[in-house]
């Protein structure tokens, strides 16, 4: 049986559960709906993902509504992307169709951007095309 930790914020989260044999680490903060003040997933991904890396896969999870958000995520060191609240919107609507509709829509703008970006494939995106910076440097997505 495979264990897999969800709601992993820190790198101190993901060194102990890779430690503790850990199968995989998602990186989620269940919406934000039981506590406000959690940071963004999008925020803890690079520390989770590189203490992880190399020992666990890293799963992200939460927010993923376009391509660009996959694209974001594999650049900040998720392994694979989780897309329950895009698909539960899209099975409401109108069941498996939908959904499927859903998959091949983001695929589709994730290789766009990939195309768009330069980049050869999935494995090869760099964090430095989101423009990362450290807080109070800039623009870009606040480094951790």
């Amino acid at each position: 049986m495979k264990i897999i930790l969800k709601g992993a914020l820190s790198a101190e989260d993901s060194l102990l559960a890779a430690e503790a044999g850990v199968d995989a680490d998602i990186v989620s903060n269940h919406g934000g709906r039981q506590l406000d003040g959690v940071p963004a997933t999008l925020e803890a991904l690079p520390e989770v993902s590189d203490v992880a890396k190399g020992r666990i896969p890293v799963l992200f999870d939460g927010g993923i509504s376009q391509g660009t958000d996959i694209f974001k995520a594999l650049a900040l060191g998720s392994d694979l992307c989780l897309l329950g609240g895009s698909a539960s919107w899209a099975l409401a609507v109108n069941g498996q169709p939908d959904v499927k509709m859903v998959s091949n829509i983001l695929e589709r703008q994730l290789w766009r951007t990939i195309t768009l970006s330069g980049t050869a494939s999935v494995k090869d995106i760099p964090r430095s095309m989101l423009g990362v910076r450290k807080i109070g440097t800039g623009f870009g997505v606040a480094e951790l």
